[in-house]
């Protein structure tokens, strides 16, 4: 019945993708949805950008070992990313009327920033897909045994259909239904397990001492990783193309900031419904946490051993739904900056319908590459994590020195992409030291803009 139910669901989704398919007529269809989502559908869309297998599995396993200070990341730093959005983005860059971020790069820089910023943003991309596969991997392992990698290939093909025939419009409407199925899985599992554990208040009086301390020891290192961990998403995730795309498909400027504001606030709130849940679960069943092979099948270990079939689909819906929402939208992201901005300026598409080909082509590219990436690393909160500390070392300085700073120039663009980008290697990988190498990714970062745009004046 449970495996019955999700075999029908992604019969569905596949569905409304070749029925969104109407819609497409031109790449800016395919890519932004016609620029015409109204305010509920652009709202729901932001939302469901990262609301998927980090914070349904990752975040709620990390907050149930590691209490507060564990999960600030997400859902606190994705949220405030969101915000950001609405209040220094979302209003310049929609009058700009362009298609991808690097196009921004590309107008305000020039090419050679363009390309340079493509080279960063589509690879920053593996990762986040890569997690969001590994979950609907974990999923099907849980609900019928198949293997972790076949899940992830099946889960793959399913996402794929759908993203390649329908675009942002079927992305978008999808997004839609999954919200609602989102929220009433968890508000019900939530409800279950909470009766369970004796209510909220007995759930708060049986942390441990410290659990929710939102605030680290007074100590350098301590505070260090506790700021990175605040920007890693919050505003690493600012110069990315599925966040970008979304705000972009709006159907007014005001839509395109208001719809930032609510999906930061769905974000944060709903978000909090699977920490609750991980909480209660190790609550009611102490000895799973230590018993699960993996940390991350807590939540699937917990439902399909102690609910009812009802509550079962509920919440492997909601998973489903939210996993999905967030690949494909991360999928379409890559693959429209890989067409538009690497492919596009050195082949000859002579056409919008070429384009659009090249489009759907880099879609099945993407996807493939990011499913290898999932077979061979399988944590779900690292592999996001990385995907962010990219975007933030190399992209987010210049971005925001493009929008705000009038003296910006190229070369200052082409230091800070590649200063920071090399910052992080090194401190990451070479000479690793206690403090976080983003924060020396992000310095040198800065560095660069200031010393490229003082010694070049044009």
């Amino acid at each position: 019945m449970l495996l019955a139910s999700i075999i029908f669901y992604l019969l569905v989704t596949i569905l409304i993708g070749v029925f969104s398919s109407r819609w497409i007529k031109s790449s800016r269809d395919y890519v932004l949805a016609g620029r015409r989502l109204p305010l509920v559908l652009a709202s729901s869309a932001l939302f469901a950008t990262w609301f998927g297998s980090e914070t349904v599995l990752g975040a709620s396993s990390e907050f149930a070992e590691h209490g507060l200070l564990g999960v600030i990341e997400d859902p606190f730093g994705a949220a405030l990313c969101l915000v950001l959005v609405g209040l220094l983005v979302a209003r310049p860059l929609y009058r700009m009327n362009i298609l991808t971020f690097c196009d921004f790069y590309r107008d305000r820089f020039g090419s050679r920033v363009e390309f340079l910023s493509s080279l960063c943003m589509v690879p920053s991309y593996f990762g986040w897909i890569a997690a969001q596969l590994v979950a609907l991997g974990i999923l099907f392992q849980a609900v019928a045994g198949i293997p972790t990698l076949g899940g992830i290939w099946i889960g793959t093909a399913v996402v794929l259909i759908y993203t390649y025939i329908g675009g942002l419009w079927a992305i978008s409407i999808t997004d839609f239904i999954q919200t609602v199925v989102i929220v009433i899985g968890l508000i019900f599992l939530a409800v279950e397990l909470g009766s369970s554990a004796g209510g909220i208040g007995a759930v708060i009086a049986n942390t441990p001492d410290g659990f929710f301390r939102a605030i680290p020891q007074p100590s350098l290192t301590d505070s260090l990783h506790y700021f990175a961990a605040w920007i890693t998403i919050g505003l690493g995730s600012i110069p990315q193309q599925d966040v970008f795309q979304r705000v972009m498909a709006a159907r007014s400027e005001k839509v395109a900031v208001q719809a930032s504001y609510i999906g930061a606030g769905m974000y944060l709130t709903i978000g909090f419904i699977p920490l609750f849940i991980g909480l209660c679960a190790v609550q009611v069943y102490p000895s799973l946490l230590t018993s699960v092979s993996d940390t991350q099948l807590l939540l699937p270990t917990v439902v399909l051993q102690h609910t009812g079939i009802g509550l079962q689909i509920l919440f492997f819906g909601a998973l489903l739904s939210a996993i999905m929402s967030t690949t494909s939208g991360a999928i379409l992201a890559p693959a429209t900056i890989l067409a538009e901005n690497i492919i596009k300026p050195h082949w000859r598409i002579s056409s919008d319908a070429q384009l659009l080909r090249v489009l759907r082509g880099s879609v099945i590219a993407v996807a493939i590459a990011s499913t290898v990436m999932a077979s061979l690393k399988t944590n779900i909160y690292d592999l996001v994590a990385l995907s962010s500390v990219l975007s933030l070392v190399s992209l987010f300085i210049p971005l925001m020195a493009g929008l705000y700073w009038k003296k910006a120039n190229e070369l200052g663009a082409i230091l800070s992409i590649s200063l920071g980008m090399t910052g992080w290697l090194i401190f990451e990988y070479a000479v690793p030291t206690e403090f976080p190498s983003l924060l020396w990714g992000l310095g040198c970062s800065i560095v660069g803009l200031l010393v490229g745009s003082s010694i070049s004046k044009n």
